[in-house]
């Protein structure tokens, strides 16, 4: 005991950065914004009224937030399983000791690099029913693509915004899977082999049970990623297509500038701080759920 007394200052001393830091960008706006959602004001942000903790319940069962939860909800549900299926593939075919994968490697893992504008910009020329590349060469097939275009269709919007949010998550799902593959054992390929086991049950017992640490990681970094997307709606759709708002999510009904509560700074600090409970709560049912199927041994 005496030892930890003696060691804390060194620890404080080392940690007093990090702290400052976290304190100063993490927990004091989080403190604002909580204090915040309890205003309710006018369009300067100047007047504003106290409204208490019941402001929080009204935004939660407010149709717009209801209608940008759901939407956020659905994305989630597009981009994180195929996201992680395409990431957990491509790493286990680039794996494959082959002349030339490294160059495979090198594109798999090239978005991690691409920003959200960047790739936002990307799927915008290639889905545009104007100047589409996409539209161009397969408009006869889906006629979709050219009337009225998969970004101006209601039906088809989310779809496109999780077409390119998976396409800009790939690299960094592939590398942290890549990584995960590297750390398994071959001694566990050799036993299983000999055992008799083929490629698909040496992946399905030893390839998947030694990642699922990764997969959990890669698993609750997607699901806040789809819950906070903001930049590919604002630039693909911005929110719309009207009036059906159907690509609207909760990050964009907070900052979009076409949103209903834009002007309203007491509302959207209560939206935010709404998203952060939601995103919270999906982390913990994910580790929750996954607890008992995560394998953290070598």
């Amino acid at each position: 005991m005496k030892r930890r007394l003696r060691d804390a200052p060194a620890a404080v001393l080392m940690l007093g950065a990090s702290l400052t830091l976290l304190g100063v960008w993490t927990i004091y706006p989080l403190i604002r914004a909580i204090q915040t959602g309890h205003l309710s004001c006018d369009q300067t942000g100047r007047k504003c009224t106290e409204k208490g903790w019941g402001q929080y319940l009204d935004v939660f069962q407010s149709k717009q937030f209801q209608d940008a939860l759901m939407v956020s909800v659905k994305l989630a549900v597009m981009t994180v399983p195929i996201g992680l299926l395409l990431g957990i593939g491509l790493a286990v075919l680039a794996d494959k000791h082959l002349r030339g994968i490294g160059f495979f490697r090198t594109v798999f893992s090239s978005t991690v690099a691409t920003s959200v504008a960047v790739a936002s910009l990307v799927w915008f020329v290639l889905l545009q029913p104007e100047i589409g590349v996409l539209s161009d060469l397969f408009s006869d097939w889906i006629p979709a693509l050219k009337n009225p275009g998969l970004l101006r269709d209601p039906d088809t919007a989310l779809p496109a915004v999780a077409l390119s949010s998976i396409w800009a998550s790939l690299g960094f799902t592939f590398i942290v899977i890549t990584a995960g593959l590297q750390s398994v054992p071959k001694e566990l390929y050799e036993s299983a082999y000999v055992d008799g086991a083929g490629s698909f049950r040496r992946f399905t017992n030893v390839t998947l049970p030694m990642l699922s640490p990764s997969i959990l990681f890669i698993s609750v970094v997607l699901t806040t990623r789809a819950l906070q997307t903001y930049g590919e709606v604002a630039l693909l759709t911005g929110g719309g297509p009207e009036p059906e708002k159907s690509t609207t999510t909760i990050p964009y009904l907070i900052y979009g500038r076409n949103s209903i509560i834009s002007g309203n700074i007491g509302l959207k600090s209560a939206a935010a701080v709404l998203l952060f409970l939601i995103s919270l709560v999906f982390a913990l049912v994910q580790f929750r759920g996954f607890e008992k199927r995560v394998h953290y041994g070598n």
